[in-house]
């Protein structure tokens, strides 16, 4: 199974799918493959366009209270466009995701978790309701 981490360190919060992956690297797990993205649209579609199974974790901005996970089935169903554009990709998960399914290159099963992040100011570091959350998260891929 392939695990995409999409992210920038250095937002704060949108740091959340890197830190799974690397969580999840220190762990060692056999048969994972781990990758760590920016959410640009090509190298995602790229990523998984061969793939059966892929998870992607992402900050996201829903509305609902940080920390909150919520987790889509993206083979199935469309992503709520602007609930993943908080971030500083632009253009990214969403657009990624629709572009492969009108090419057919979607994986067999594409799980997107998504996390709902306090903030994206420039700065290091996730805030505490969303490391618990990502922690939670890796507990239950695990």
């Amino acid at each position: 199974m392939k695990l995409i981490g999409i992210g920038n360190e250095f937002r704060q919060d949108d740091a959340v799918g890197l830190y799974v992956v690397r969580q999840l690297r220190a762990k060692k797990l056999k048969d994972w493959k781990l990758v760590e993205s920016s959410g640009e649209v090509t190298q995602l579609m790229d990523l998984w366009k061969k793939e059966k199974k892929v998870i992607v974790v992402d900050a996201l901005v829903s509305g609902a209270a940080v920390g909150t996970i919520l987790r889509f089935e993206a083979h199935r169903e469309s992503l709520p466009a602007q609930s993943f554009r908080g971030s500083s990709h632009s253009l990214g998960l969403h657009e990624a995701i629709e572009l492969s399914r009108a090419m057919q290159q979607l994986p067999d099963e594409l799980i997107v978790y998504g996390i709902e992040a306090k903030t994206f100011e420039n700065g290091k570091g996730l805030s505490p309701e969303v490391r618990l959350a990502a922690e939670k998260l890796i507990g239950e891929l695990t």
